[in-house]
């Protein structure tokens, strides 16, 4: 049930909404549908363990969802309430009716989530285009976030690794669409692999379950009709971000954030350069850094017991202060 209902806004998403399978709820999960003026968004929670925890949110990246961050909110729920929302186009979320893709956009999305809850302040959790959403959200809106975590965030760099660059690409009008059809014959488990094998240090260590799971994810994808628009559309906000300058430049904007910040970087990162955790530790005022040699670019993916470990270490320094 959405937690703030507008008459008719359900029926209309449902008349547009394509037929696809239903999106994977592991056990002890929950989603539900929260609808907002000109948006809606699907959220997973895990109930916490107890009452009183304080509450968590987790902001996927380019091409994820709210699944990304199932493994690290299961090993998180004994110290926060956790939701993770499907962004805007993503997961189970419908596209936006303004068609607005940017990180500011998306960001809007997490703030206008975060007011109409009223779960403000939060632990707020980003990967990839999520942690560039979270530093924009915590610079603007410090009131909303308790502490920040940021699992390689996609800040701007001068010089893009040489793996990265397609994934870049996908921002230049027709490129997506032109991808998409020199790959329409791929099977979805090969369209799986190609991500794994971009985004983990070493896609050796996803089991069987795990990869099954990704293949019907990815199958459930490719049968909406506004998958490459959306992917197109997003990288093209993360392009247009990193060359803002002044105040809304994202450098500038992470030297505002107040909160307590963790960051986490993958020495195999093929996306986001781990020489960037540097400047990262730098521009943002009050962080720590966890270095991880082996992992790539979902280090809460891959290694989600250490993630957890170091962001417990976060809360506990956060509460005593």
């Amino acid at each position: 049930m959405s937690s703030t209902e507008l008459p008719g806004v359900r029926a209309i998403n449902a008349a547009v909404a394509p037929k696809v399978a239903p999106v994977r709820v592991a056990e002890g999960e929950e989603l539900r549908s929260v609808a907002l003026p000109g948006l809606s968004l699907t959220v997973r929670s895990r109930p916490p363990a107890r009452t009183g925890l304080p509450p968590a949110l987790y902001v996927h990246g380019l091409g994820g969802s709210s699944q990304n961050w199932s493994a690290l909110m299961q090993r998180l729920d004994d110290v926060v309430d956790g939701e993770a929302l499907d962004l805007p186009g993503f997961g189970d979320s419908p596209p936006p009716e303004d068609g607005n893709y940017s990180v500011t956009g998306h960001a809007r999305a997490v703030i206008r989530h975060l007011d109409a809850a009223g779960r403000g302040p939060v632990h707020l959790l980003g990967n990839s285009l999520g942690g560039a959403v979270s530093t924009r959200v915590a610079a603007v809106r410090p009131d909303l976030v308790r502490t920040l975590t940021l699992v390689s965030p996609a800040l701007p760099e001068l010089r893009v690794q040489r793996s990265a660059v397609p994934t870049a690409l996908l921002a230049l009008p027709g490129v997506a669409s032109l991808f998409g059809r020199l790959t329409k014959d791929w099977t979805a488990e090969q369209r799986t692999r190609g991500v794994m094998a971009l985004c983990y240090g070493d896609p050796s260590r996803v089991d069987e379950e795990a990869l099954r799971n990704a293949v019907e994810e990815m199958e459930r994808r490719m049968q909406l009709p506004y998958f490459w628009e959306v992917m197109a559309r997003s990288a093209r906000g993360i392009v247009d971000a990193y060359t803002l300058g002044g105040q809304h430049g994202l450098w500038r904007q992470a030297e505002r954030v107040l909160a307590p910040t963790l960051l986490v970087y993958g020495g195999r990162d093929q996306l986001v350069a781990y020489r960037m955790a540097r400047r990262a530790a730098t521009a943002f005022r009050d962080s720590r850094l966890l270095s991880l040699p082996d992992a790539g670019h979902v280090a809460m993916m891959e290694y989600p017991e250490t993630v957890a470990l170091a962001f417990r270490e976060l809360l506990n320094d956060f509460d005593r202060s």
